[in-house]
């Protein structure tokens, strides 16, 4: 359903969503707008779909008849803490939306040309944004509903003079039942205070993963922007800082995380000068650069900004003003995740779902629907096979397969024979494995003469698997195969599953389970393909890093998935 009137002001709670992005320009006081947030952005999110970009213009009158300008709003504690109720409010109402609050117009006027009302507008010219608006939103009150069209338009009007938008787009004006909250805020009323203005800085440094970026990142970069009148410089997390991060090989790569905060930097506030820098170690540029005025930390992180004060006096440079913002509070967090949002919690919850579509496979039978499950050694990628198993999966066992291709009498065996000689036979003929692993390992050469022998050999019994299992009607085949990637088995599969898990626990895990050292169990893992490799080839990843039962839950979310996957495709056949 597509809106075509230029006005809607009746709540929107039977309408579907049918907008990609979305301004939402709030008139509240900035004292109500904490009790309100949750219900507007409530009925925003069952319009837009993807962006919603937010607009703060308290005061703001567009019933009036007037024609209806930007005005700067003093950059007041006040605006600070909404900026974190709003993101906070978002990630509990509406965490599929993409929210952004907008900074253009928060300053001090002083930094504009003096003159009518026209110069000191904060917007000199309308703003591009990253994502072109299709509707207009706001929550000023409408009390007549005889003045619907005349506030629609005085909307339109006021969001072209700050924004490059559309002719004639769709606006809504939300106004949900707020008496009762009216009623509350006058209850609870009290003096009118004066506003307490925050300080601002020249040059403000902050610093994170910003992996996947979230509420808790876009206060922490609002916030940073708000304090900043000139420079914002920002240390990016490099590779090497990742190395200790929960599920790491799903953080997004270096590139795409500078990429994504720029464009929502130059949405939030393009005035400023935005320097992004990678953070090899955990103070980068903050302990150097003698221009920096303040530092802005999280609860958690406000020792970091302690440690970069000492260094900096260290280096006979100014210490930084420490600016705390308080974490924002997960309502959502599973019993394995953080408390607060964070991106590790984020990464968790894409165990299980698919990552990117499975690739085209019409060269395959769509039935039985071949899962390919690989893993490095201790990533407990078989645990995870014989869970599907116990859900109807057909599970093929490489691992077994390639004890059939040494037995005596197969092709396999003679061509080994051949290859290594008898040296590496038992007393009863057959190949004594232990004793060819010892004249394969370390050697990349004879190890690539062997692997080719034996993987097109277990590949030719992975089909016969598969073949039995459609004759005998199954829908679901798993392959278990350490070496899926490696061997290029992806033909046979229609999609690939990786099983991760950190390094040191992966190391444990091999020690304990095989009685080797450390140092074997570290060399079996450089052996094969690191999990961040593999985890570019996958479809969907699962981790048995928790509990047992962490691990069921995943493998239950990634069936569930799986079937309607299947379902759907088989309707479209």
């Amino acid at each position: 359903m597509r809106v075509s009137r230029c006005d809607i002001s009746v709540p929107p709670t039977s309408i579907m969503s049918m907008f990609s992005t979305g301004v939402l320009v709030l008139t509240s006081p900035l004292h109500t707008l904490p009790l309100r947030i949750a219900p507007v952005l409530s009925y925003a999110s069952q319009l837009v779909e993807r962006t919603l970009y937010v607009h703060l213009q308290p005061g703001l009158n567009l019933a009036n008849g007037n024609q209806p300008w930007p005005v700067f709003i003093p950059p007041v504690v006040d605006v600070s803490t909404l900026i974190s109720c709003l993101y906070s409010k978002a990630a509990d109402v509406c965490g599929h939306l993409d929210v952004r609050v907008l900074l253009t117009n928060i300053g001090s006027q002083s930094s504009a040309s003096s003159g009518n009302a026209v110069t000191s507008c904060p917007f000199p010219t309308p703003q591009h944004l990253s994502h072109s608006p299709d509707v207009l939103l706001t929550d000023f009150p409408l009390k007549d509903r005889g003045q619907s069209h005349q506030i629609t338009q005085c909307l339109q009007k006021y969001t072209g003079h700050c924004y490059v938008c559309g002719p004639s787009l769709p606006s809504v004006l939300l106004h949900p039942q707020l008496m009762k909250l009216l009623e509350k805020e006058e209850e609870q009323k009290e003096p009118e205070k004066q506003p307490e203005v925050l300080g601002t800085y020249t040059d403000v440094v902050v610093g994170g993963t910003f992996d996947r970026l979230h509420g808790a990142h876009k206060t922490l970069l609002n916030i940073s922007c708000l304090l900043t009148n000139k420079r914002l410089l920002i240390g990016v997390c490099s590779e090497i800082m990742l190395q200790k991060k929960v599920l790491k090989e799903l953080i997004e790569p270096y590139s795409l995380r500078v990429q994504k905060l720029k464009e929502f930097l130059e949405d939030i506030k393009p005035s400023i000068e935005c320097e992004i820098v990678p953070l090899d170690d955990p103070f980068g540029e903050s302990v150097v650069d003698p221009l920096l005025q303040c530092i802005v930390v999280s609860e958690e992180t406000r020792r970091g900004g302690e440690a970069v004060n000492k260094r900096r006096a260290d280096n006979d440079l100014p210490a930084l003003v420490i600016h705390e913002i308080q974490l924002l509070k997960d309502a959502h967090h599973s019993e394995v995740e953080e408390e607060k949002i964070s991106s590790s919690s984020l990464r968790s919850r894409l165990l299980g779902t698919l990552l990117t579509p499975p690739r085209e496979s019409s060269h395959l039978p769509p039935l039985p629907y071949v899962i390919g499950l690989t893993g490095g050694s201790g990533s407990g990628k078989s645990s995870i096979a014989m869970r599907l198993e116990a859900l109807g999966a057909v599970r093929i066992d490489c691992d077994k397969l390639g004890h059939e291709v040494y037995e005596p009498g197969t092709a396999a065996y003679n061509r080994v024979l051949e290859e290594f000689g008898a040296d590496i036979m038992n007393d009863d003929k057959t190949i004594n494995r232990r004793a060819l692993g010892k004249t394969v390992f370390g050697n990349q050469e004879r190890l690539k003469a062997l692997t080719n022998i034996l993987w097109p050999e277990i590949a030719l019994l992975v089909k016969k698997r598969i073949n039995q299992a459609r004759e005998e009607g199954e829908r679901i085949c798993v392959v278990d195969a350490a070496v899926l990637l490696e061997a290029g088995w992806t033909d046979m599969v229609h999609e690939v599953w990786v099983s991760v898990i950190p390094e040191e626990e992966a190391i444990l895990r091999i020690q304990e389970r095989d009685g080797v050292t450390r140092e074997d169990a570290l060399r079996r893992l450089e052996s094969q393909w690191p999990a961040a490799k593999q985890v570019q080839h996958a479809n969907v990843v699962l981790s048995t890093l928790w509990e047992p039962e962490v691990t069921q839950k995943q493998v239950l979310k990634a069936w569930k998935l799986l079937q309607k996957r299947i379902q759907k495709g088989a309707g479209s056949q």
